[in-house]
């Protein structure tokens, strides 16, 4: 018998996939580039200083051999390693000596394309920052909003965390230390850029985000045991459609948190900033969530502090996937 130790065996099929697909110098660099942080085509080709068509034709290799996976954002295609099987990936490049001539170089090339990409994401938050801090005056504090959402969740640890509407990236920076695998969606190509370029600053590896629906979500049913919602639905036509959507990915047992604004009468954020909602009741919510399958378990108000210039309540929902609480009952009527 073979010492295993705490690694999962590994198929005959699956490790010669993998050999193969590795056992060529390009590929060698790409995986180990990609090791680090997702990337594309332009950035490698800036790194490898290789011609694009060839860099494509490697990718191609790799993605077909399930080394690597491909998703476009708009006009651009990033690449990164799978979700499923990185560690195959990981355990080879991370034998590289990193004093190697060139893995050495190719780390300095990424750092200067790295630091290129949070100069951009700073100077489109930088743009826009009078905006941001407007609107964050007109509510509850962040600190509070995100004391409350850490304490909706602390009940039992979860493993898996997909952040709808991701925006900067911060929930997913605030549970990468607790979750193995954390993905943050959004529609914005600029708002997806500054989250990568925090999630990269921050060296959260574990955690990816992309381009995508939120009526019609890029992943299969049973995806996740967290979804959250944060101060998303006021901008949707189609909120419990939303919610149904994402009730999809939930697993069995699963928990969505929503986080929104309470009900208010500031009609110049539906003018100037495209909300769609001014808040929702408690009530509206937790008959979505219900007719989405969820059981509410939780539902708070956070009031503006007397003292601050806020105007807006924050509501939070906590809906927990029924399924297996179903099952465990239909066993004992049984």
């Amino acid at each position: 018998m073979f010492d295993q130790g705490a690694q999962p065996p590994i198929s005959f099929e699956t490790l010669t996939a993998v050999l193969r697909g590795a056992a060529e110098p390009t590929r060698l660099r790409i995986l180990a580039l990609l090791a680090e942080v997702e990337l594309t085509v332009t950035d490698l080709t800036d790194i490898l200083r290789q011609s694009q068509p060839r860099i494509s034709r490697h990718l191609k290799l790799l993605t077909e051999a399930g080394l690597v996976e491909r998703f476009r954002e708009g006009s651009w295609a990033f690449f990164r390693l799978p979700e499923d099987g990185a560690e195959i990936v990981r355990d080879i490049v991370g034998r590289l000596d990193p004093r190697d001539d060139v893995i050495a170089r190719d780390h300095e090339r990424l750092v200067a394309v790295r630091a290129a990409r949070a100069d951009a994401a700073q100077n489109y938050f930088q743009a826009h920052a009078g905006e941001w801090d407007r609107l964050r005056q007109l509510h509850v504090p962040d600190d509070a909003v995100e004391a409350a959402i850490a304490d909706a969740l602390k009940d039992r640890p979860f493993r898996s965390l997909l952040d709808l509407g991701t925006g900067t990236g911060r929930i997913l920076e605030m549970f990468a230390p607790s979750i193995e695998r954390g993905t943050g969606l959004d529609m914005s190509l600029a708002m997806l850029s500054v989250a990568r370029a925090r999630l990269d600053a921050a060296g959260l590896r574990h955690c990816t985000v992309r381009q995508g629906d939120i009526y019609d979500l890029p992943m299969p049913k049973d995806s996740f045991d967290v979804v959250i919602i944060h101060q998303v639905l006021h901008y949707l036509d189609d909120a419990a459609g939303a919610l149904r959507e994402a009730a999809r990915v939930l697993r069995p047992g699963g928990r969505m948190l929503v986080v929104d604004f309470a009900p208010h009468e500031l009609e110049f954020l539906r003018e100037q900033h495209a909300h769609r909602r001014l808040g929702f009741s408690a009530d509206t919510v937790t008959q979505w969530m219900s007719a989405a399958g969820l059981d509410v378990t939780l539902q708070r108000d956070l009031a503006p502090e007397a003292s601050s210039d806020g105007k807006i309540a924050v509501s939070l929902w906590l809906g927990r996937d029924l399924r297996i609480a179903l099952a465990t009952q239909t066993k004992e009527v049984a």
